[in-house]
């Protein structure tokens, strides 16, 4: 008889929140499925254990399900699966008691109650674990983050510090020496903005935001600020001398060079005019950064001698005055250490960037 209708098989499983149906028919063609009154209904043309013919069954559910079943065509079989409305365990997919002769359980996707909820929270363990890394933000996205806000930081450090140069450079050639003596006066604003700036460096580096080591970048923080706001920013006397002059200028010699390296190495560019020049600088200028700011200290020693600023007397019963030129004379010894630790760190850093080409010569 052609075209009779007849029940296919069909097999079943279930989790938590829903059902899964699978109908053993093969080129199935116009299937026909939909949920009316918690019962669905299946019709199609397609070849099963009958051969070539229109199959149809009927499923009255158990328990309410949400009436849009969603199904996927392959070429052996219909896969169907259904919501139900409330997350729970059913002991049985059908209302009636007795199971129809053509349902039968899917053991390829059959799990007891007690996997079905190890399933679900491992489930929902791992979507809370995406939300948590979405809300984090991924690590491209995070490494994009660290370098636009370096590259933002170098920025502004490297424009402060060229005004500076600028500035200074443009009055020396107009005024010769006499620019040598209200150089504070003239470029302290900026100086004392880019060097409260530099403490970001520190930090970055105590945090792991760049590989730089903290003792260098401490040093080379505490020991400027410590000449900036102490030695010339306290005293007015200081501020008028040409020292002021060397020591702004060789700071910001330094720094225009090494902040556009910087930069550049945020956008993975090397400039190589550039990397050899911010490997290159310090060596005449970081010696002489520390001469000039030696001899700031040295000049500034009778000025907080005679003024008495800082100084202090222990109390009873040694009453002994103990002047600030003491902690200045301390201060050149750890100068010179400064010195020696940049040096030396940033020597290691040139020969790495630099030393490692062998000669191979047979």
């Amino acid at each position: 008889m052609e075209n009779q209708v007849l029940t296919p098989h069909v097999y079943w499983a279930q989790r938590h929140h829903e059902l899964y149906l699978r109908v053993e028919l093969s080129d199935v063609q116009n299937p026909a499925i939909s949920i009316t009154e918690n019962v669905l209904h299946f019709k199609a043309q397609g070849h099963g254990a009958k051969g070539d013919n229109v199959y149809e069954f009927h499923l009255e559910f158990l328990d309410l399900v949400k009436p849009e079943p969603v199904y996927k065509l392959t070429q052996r079989q219909v896969n169907i699966t259904v919501q139900k409305k409330e997350s729970q365990w059913w002991e049985r997919l059908t209302k009636q008691e007795k199971r129809p002769l053509f349902l039968a359980p899917d053991f390829d996707r059959w799990l007891d109650e007690s996997d079905a909820e190890m399933e679900l929270r491992a489930k929902e363990e791992e979507q809370l674990n995406k939300l948590r890394l979405e809300s984090q933000g991924s690590p491209e996205t995070l490494t994009s983050l660290k370098k636009g806000y370096l590259f933002m930081y170098n920025l502004v450090q490297f424009l402060g510090f060229s005004w500076i140069f600028v500035n200074m450079t443009v009055r020396f050639f107009i005024l010769g020496k006499e620019s040598f003596y209200d150089t504070f006066h003239t470029v302290a604003d900026m100086m004392y903005f880019c060097q409260m700036l530099a403490a970001v460096e520190s930090i970055n580096a105590a945090i792991g935001v760049t590989k730089t080591p903290v003792v260098p970048s401490l040093f080379q923080l505490l020991g400027r600020n410590f000449i900036l706001f102490i030695i010339f920013g306290t005293m007015e006397e200081m501020q008028n001398k040409a020292v002021v002059f060397f020591v702004f200028y060789i700071w910001s010699t330094v720094e225009i060079f090494r902040y556009p390296f910087y930069m550049l190495s945020c956008i993975d560019m090397d400039w190589k005019v550039l990397t050899w020049l911010r490997y290159t600088v310090w060596i005449p200028l970081y010696p002489m950064g520390c001469l000039a700011e030696a001899v700031s200290v040295i000049q500034s020693i009778p000025v907080f001698n005679e003024t008495g600023r800082f100084s202090f007397t222990l109390p009873y019963p040694v009453k002994i005055k103990v002047r600030f030129s003491f902690f200045l004379q301390i201060y050149l010894i750890l100068l010179f250490l400064g010195l020696y630790i940049n040096f030396r760190y940033l020597y290691k850093q040139r020969r790495r960037r630099f030393g490692q080409k062998k000669k191979k010569i047979h």
